[in-house]
């Protein structure tokens, strides 16, 4: 469902970004909803792609490496 939205810019601006969609054949309307969509899409794949990160931090990496000797088998004399 869409709804609409009442922004305030700068007239130099509208000026720009109606040349802009125009020449894209579209409106600034549809301009401005892609832009911001794309802005969304990126914050939440941003957010999916850290939570991922942080998953795989928390369980860590196998570095192939042997157990650690405890501190008293090292110094067993």
């Amino acid at each position: 469902m869409k709804q609409n939205l009442t922004i305030s810019l700068d007239r130099e601006l509208i000026r720009r970004a109606r040349i802009i969609a125009a020449s894209r054949g579209t409106s600034v309307s549809k301009l401005v909803a892609l832009e911001l969509s794309r802005t969304v899409e990126e914050a939440e794949a941003y957010e999916r792609a850290k939570r991922q990160a942080l998953a795989v931090l928390d369980k860590g990496f196998h570095m192939g490496g042997q157990p650690l000797v405890s501190r008293e088998e090292l110094h067993e004399r």
